[in-house]
């Protein structure tokens, strides 16, 4: 299975870095885009493209091989997760921060073989930054292995979260409770606009913890077996077993990190992918 692996990366490795280039032409911002959900969640042609450049190029290799894709999703195609090899795309992670030219966003894609994310792909071509992982075989940053850091209490961590693309009023307050939780009990926080990259600065151990509600399995699969293998925990915000398609998650750079945040936040159970 490990060659298989290897193989099935190395294929998507040289799409990801090719569809990467969609993003460069656009270094500015990308002015031209759609509303989908709300007024803050946006589309590109850029990442329709991205998602089509990824799809057709695995498919064609591997036409056994299922898709779960942010795009696929919105144009009406089932989230469903089986055993069988499932890559999970988010072809711009940050389209926010894309429109507007501010320069942390990325391509995600996670392989998924028996619902267990065993290799990821975290790509931002904007600033060349590209995480990568493979089940057993550490993760990286542009070739270089990179570790979680040794914090293990919130009063000593940068913790990430982000307000999200909902404009729902109930999930606003929990927003807005638990960034004062943070304030008051952490030793700072950050948001770069993007689920997969605030998982990355875990995974890089810039950032000690990040918790999201209502992110989908396609924001958290890479950034999930990126910061396993460089050594930190990735769990349900209320302290049980990752689910990747319950919209929530939670990742630390030590397990006594990951339990105080989690009974520290205010919890919100959005609807599941």
């Amino acid at each position: 299975m490990s060659d298989e692996i290897d193989e099935y990366f190395d294929t998507a490795l040289a799409l990801v870095k090719s569809a990467g280039n969609l993003m460069t032409e656009h270094v500015g911002g990308c002015k031209t885009f759609e509303l989908k959900s709300c007024a803050i969640d946006l589309v590109t042609e850029v990442d329709k493209n991205v998602e089509k450049t990824l799809i057709e190029g695995l498919s064609k290799k591997y036409p056994s091989h299922k898709f779960i894709g942010e795009e696929s999703v919105a144009d009406g195609v089932k989230c469903i997760l089986t055993d069988a090899p499932t890559w999970i795309i988010d072809p711009v992670d940050g389209t926010m921060n894309f429109v507007h030219g501010f320069p942390h966003s990325c391509i995600s894609l996670g392989l998924s073989i028996n619902k267990e994310v065993v290799a990821g792909i975290i790509y931002n071509p904007l600033l060349q930054q590209l995480f990568t992982a493979k089940k057993g075989k550490g993760a990286f940053l542009n070739d270089r292995q990179i570790h979680v850091s040794k914090i293990t209490a919130l009063k000593d961590a940068l913790v990430t979260f982000e307000a999200g693309t909902s404009s729902d009023e109930e999930k606003r307050k929990v927003v807005f409770e638990n960034f004062q939780r943070i304030i008051k009990n952490g030793h700072g926080v950050r948001a770069l606009g993007s689920a997969a990259l605030n998982m990355a600065m875990v995974a890089l151990g810039g950032a000690d913890a990040n918790f999201e509600f209502g992110i989908h399995a396609w924001d958290i699969a890479a950034g999930d077996i990126l910061v396993r293998e460089a050594g930190g925990v990735v769990i349900d915000p209320s302290g049980g077993p990752l689910d990747i398609l319950s919209r929530r998650v939670l990742c630390a750079s030590t397990k006594d990190l990951a339990e105080e945040l989690s009974k520290t936040i205010v919890q919100y159970y959005p609807e599941r992918d």
